[in-house]
């Protein structure tokens, strides 16, 4: 990466189906309020119920992203996903490191289900699908780059919808040193199904610590979204994104 050269740049989408949780906005027609958009409720439905098995399976966070992930429709079951989360179910991991200090062995389970892909590789499963997935980490940059490379798979495979899956939480409290002003966004889970079309432009460029980041990123797509607003900027830790509405 040189200079300031945006990143992205001519990748266009538009977002089909979406669903998102948050505490305090844990329906469609709470994050259109919230967005200034009361009417824009069709395209954020309703979770599903979970089965019993992902419930099993799954934290609390983990059940609200798979959640909002079936709630994105019939396009679940092909679509290729893209998990982006900057610690993932990171309490599984706490749970693992408590077992080996007490000298215990791990749960087999827990174990299976800490990797950063596990969510992603657990809705293929309950999907049946087996289009793949790519999981990625960035720091405070998570949901940009996880929207970049949904957009990018979009262009490789025109034909072929994508399936953009954001979740975090807050670090545990054992982590607690390492908490930064944005922990207070979490958690949140959003799903976003991307398929051809020209409604949203975005590209990105680094940001040198000219803009302060932003609380979240993935709040702010989701306000540009539902909203009527031509265009929004959301700045990371290492780059600023940048949206616009195409024409």
């Amino acid at each position: 990466m040189n200079g300031s050269r945006p990143v992205g740049t001519g990748l266009r989408f538009a977002v089909n189906r979406w669903s998102a949780w948050a505490p305090v906005r844990e329906t469609g027609a709470a994050w259109c309020g919230w967005a200034g958009a009361p009417d824009w409720i069709e395209a954020g439905a309703a979770p599903p119920p979970l089965p019993m098995m992902l419930r099993r399976r799954a934290t609390p966070l983990g059940q609200k992203l798979i959640a909002a992930a079936l709630a994105c429709g019939d396009a679940v079951a092909r679509a290729r996903y893209v998990l982006a989360s900057r610690h993932g179910e990171l309490s599984r991991t706490v749970t693992i490191l408590e077992a080996l200090d007490a000298g215990e062995a791990p749960s087999p389970a827990e174990f299976s289900m800490a990797v950063h892909h596990g969510l992603a590789g657990l809705l293929s499963i309950h999907t049946g699908n087996r289009a793949g997935h790519t999981a990625l980490a960035a720091g405070p940059d998570s949901f940009g780059f996880g929207l970049l490379e949904a957009a990018a798979c979009l262009a490789e495979r025109p034909d072929e919808p994508v399936l953009l899956l954001y979740g975090d939480d807050a670090l545990p409290d054992v982590y607690d040193a390492f908490r930064e002003a944005d922990q207070a966004e979490l958690p949140m889970a959003c799903a976003l199904l991307l398929e051809t079309g020209d409604d949203i432009l975005f590209h990105a460029t680094p940001n040198h610590g000219s803009m302060h980041p932003a609380p979240s990123a993935a709040s702010d797509f989701l306000r540009f979204l539902l909203s009527d607003e031509p265009a929004a900027i959301s700045a990371g830790g290492r780059m600023t994104w940048t949206w616009r509405r195409h024409g």
